[in-house]
């Protein structure tokens, strides 16, 4: 059944919206999964906050265009497509649909946007391989305590080394 143009303008806006709200949003090829697989990946999808939507090509071109966006849906010509939103972490999109597409090759990634830009396949890749944002801040603040941690650690070598010359000094006036 044929939706009609109402419910069209209605998805283009609604589509529009979520991109425009997105920190990230990854392109999919979804083609070769099945109906149990799209709801494993939407069920991951879901668990980290991510929205899994299936859209037409068409209606993506002008969701995009109405977005505001620098991405060409010619780009994506051949490719039915399915967008995972990303609305609180940049890189949890890109994780999740990578690890996904490793187990599921049916699953291929064409593209995606990264704070308003449009991205390649490749970049969605590499920054799904970046570490989360937890563990930067973590090795940040590793890294922040580290000279403190080794000052202290001298300070601590050198009371230490001041109380054994005291001792020695104190045992060889006994002696």
């Amino acid at each position: 059944m044929a939706i009609t143009r109402k419910k069209k303008e209605d998805l283009v806006e609604e589509f529009a919206e979520r991109l425009r709200e997105s920190k990230a949003a990854v392109f999919t090829d979804y083609r070769g999964l099945t109906v149990e697989e799209i709801n494993e990946v939407r069920n991951r999808l879901r668990d980290q906050g991510i929205e899994f939507k299936v859209i037409k090509n068409t209606l993506f071109g002008l969701a995009v265009k109405e977005a505001n966006l620098d991405v060409n849906p010619d780009d994506l010509a051949g490719h039915p497509v399915a967008v995972a939103f990303g609305y609180e972490d940049e890189v949890a999109p890109a994780k999740v649909v990578f690890n996904f597409a490793k187990d599921h090759e049916a699953l291929e990634i064409v593209g995606g946007i990264l704070e308003g830009k449009n991205i390649d396949a490749a970049s969605v890749k590499n920054l799904a391989q970046m570490p989360s944002r937890e563990e930067l801040i973590a090795k940040m603040i590793g890294s922040m305590n580290a000279p403190v941690s080794n000052f202290v650690g001298v300070m601590h070598a050198n009371l230490r080394n001041v109380v054994g010359v005291l001792n020695a000094i104190k045992e060889s006036k006994e002696n």
